[in-house]
């Protein structure tokens, strides 16, 4: 009775993946990865390449998105390498991969990076500002000038207070362009964003309980 009981017991007790080997590439799941484990164990070794040549055909079912890449098979029979820790002993269509190929890191990209001079306007106006230096002086160049010179009234706005002076943006769109930018004689931004509020962004729960707040504030005035 007691060996029927610890028999009860242990068909009972669960296993968890967390306490089973690591999936190497877990697309494949872990029946897969029992498989390649038995192909291993195989110690005859004409059967054993048969056994992997079937398991190459239970992979390619189990994960058909290996068919939109270049050279499938032989991805597929790199992935059985990988599966197998590397550790397996058959003839394969293909060299097999070495783990060094696989862990090399990629190649740093270096890149210059300067920091953005001013925050409320930002870097892509900074590089707005240096292709409009570089264009030849022109009607067409003035133009950039002026519509360069609008937005960046309007970023003022945003991040700074109610108003700001002509003079405070053509000195900083020269100041930016390293001074290679002339303002155009003549050159007034008028009162385009006088009549518009500006605000900092809000994120959008908080956006919406002011608005909730306000609709609220509106029904109770009707009540009274």
């Amino acid at each position: 009775m007691e060996n029927q009981d610890e028999k009860l017991k242990a068909a009972m007790r669960l296993t968890y993946n967390t306490q089973k080997r690591r999936l190497q590439l877990p697309e494949y799941g872990r029946n897969v990865q029992k498989m390649i484990e038995y192909v291993k164990s195989i110690p005859d070794r004409e059967e054993r390449n048969r056994q992997a040549r079937a398991v190459i055909g239970v992979m390619e079912t189990v994960n058909p998105q290996v068919h939109l890449q270049d050279d499938y098979e032989h991805k597929l029979w790199d992935h059985m390498y990988i599966i197998s820790g590397f550790d397996l002993d058959v003839d394969s269509p293909y060299p097999a991969p070495k783990p060094e190929e696989l862990s090399t890191p990629p190649v740093e990209i270096k890149h210059k990076r300067t920091p953005v001079k001013v925050a409320h306007y930002g870097r892509n106006i900074e590089n707005i500002i240096n292709l409009i230096a570089d264009k030849e002086d022109g009607e067409a160049k003035d133009a950039m000038i002026r519509s360069i010179a609008m937005y960046m009234r309007q970023q003022y706005l945003v991040w700074n207070k109610d108003s700001v002076s002509d003079e405070t943006i053509f000195n900083d769109l020269v100041r930016l362009s390293g001074g290679r930018i002339r303002i155009p004689e003549g050159l007034h931004l008028g009162r385009a964003f006088n009549d518009q509020q500006f605000s900092r962004p809000v994120a959008g729960n908080q956006k919406g309980r002011m608005m909730l707040r306000q609709k609220n504030n509106r029904m109770k005035n009707y009540k009274k």
